[in-house]
């Protein structure tokens, strides 16, 4: 029984070894049930579609609904929007931390000027800013401004608070932190 076995199994080894020589790599014939080499791809055929015509909307009486009785409910007239004109958006001033940025004079309590520079540039969570030529040491000490709840704080390096500002008009007042003393800023 044994032997029947393994003659069987090696007939049957035979076979499979003999069917694999059939395939169409080795010049025998392809089962139908492989599929051969997929379609080639060629770029696509792009078709010129014609632009959407344009031109005013009119309006007609609609029919009644059945059943509804006879009345009649008229569409209103739209007119079309020109395609070919860009529209333009609409001209707001700037607000918030963006209409802060920029060069400011500043005036102090003494009347005496000096130049304060906000920047859009970050520094850490804050925004860099600078002043030259100002008379007070807190103030010619800033190195960077926030803008929160509508006030601008100027800081110095440490994050002490130089100053405390509210938008006013085309400019800024506040006091400056140590002293309270009264401070400007104008454009």
């Amino acid at each position: 029984m044994i032997r029947t076995t393994t003659a069987a199994t090696a007939t049957l080894a035979a076979l499979l070894a003999l069917g694999g020589c059939q395939t169409a790599r080795l010049g025998g014939v392809a089962p139908a049930s492989i599929p051969g080499p997929g379609a080639t791809y060629n770029e696509p055929i792009l078709e010129e579609i014609p632009p959407a015509p344009s031109g005013a909307v009119t309006s007609e009486p609609l029919a009644p609904l059945p059943g509804t009785g006879s009345v009649l409910v008229e569409t209103p007239t739209i007119p079309a929007p020109d395609l070919y004109q860009p529209q333009r958006a609409a001209v707001t001033a700037p607000s918030g931390r963006s209409a802060m940025v920029g060069g400011w004079t500043a005036r102090e309590a003494t009347g005496t000027t000096c130049r304060v520079q906000l920047s859009s540039s970050p520094a850490l969570d804050l925004y860099r800013a600078s002043a030259t030529g100002c008379a007070n040491k807190d103030l010619a000490r800033i190195t960077a401004w926030d803008y929160r709840d509508g006030e601008v704080y100027l800081y110095q390096s440490g994050g002490a608070v130089a100053a405390r500002l509210n938008s006013s008009g085309g400019g800024m007042a506040g006091a400056l932190a140590k002293s309270g003393a009264p401070l400007t800023l104008s454009r």
